[in-house]
């Protein structure tokens, strides 16, 4: 569990609060990917899970799958890859820039150990899914002790 380190007393002056408050109202960029040298996003996921396995979806829309690779081990996913940018006019004036293109990598840990024998993946109008079969514990079984 993370905690959030909380400070009372009377230094909320001293800390700055009138650069914070600047920082937050100051004008933004349009948008803060157009300044980054080697753009990366995360896409949205969801993981859940059944009793006999654990279901992973992936929003990638615009990514096509031949940029797309995934990895699986008993314990983690690594889906990775990239979107590419989607031309547009060259003498356009960008008025919002809220779609994120390049690089993304992301590694989900999963919530039960997986059969990485048994998985299935699905690609469909933007959406990735991974199908995982949990691995099936081993039940316990009863030794009789006998003498000598």
């Amino acid at each position: 569990m993370d905690y959030i380190k909380i400070r009372f007393g009377n230094e909320f002056e001293t800390v700055g609060c009138g650069r914070a408050m600047d920082a937050i109202f100051r004008p933004r960029p349009v948008s803060p990917m157009f300044s980054a040298a080697d753009r990366t996003w995360n896409p949205q996921m969801d993981i859940y899970e059944t009793p006999e396995e654990v279901i992973l979806r992936a929003e990638l829309a615009g990514v096509d799958k031949e940029n797309l690779e995934v990895e699986i081990n008993s314990r983690a996913v690594r889906i990775y890859g990239s979107r590419l940018e989607m031309p547009c006019s060259t003498d356009a004036t960008y008025r919002l820039a809220e779609i994120q293109y390049g690089k993304f990598d992301r590694i989900l840990y999963l919530p039960a150990l997986i059969d990485t024998e048994v998985v299935s993946s699905s690609y469909h109008n933007g959406f990735l899914q991974i199908r995982l079969a949990k691995l099936q514990v081993e039940r316990i079984h009863k030794i009789p002790i006998t003498d000598g």
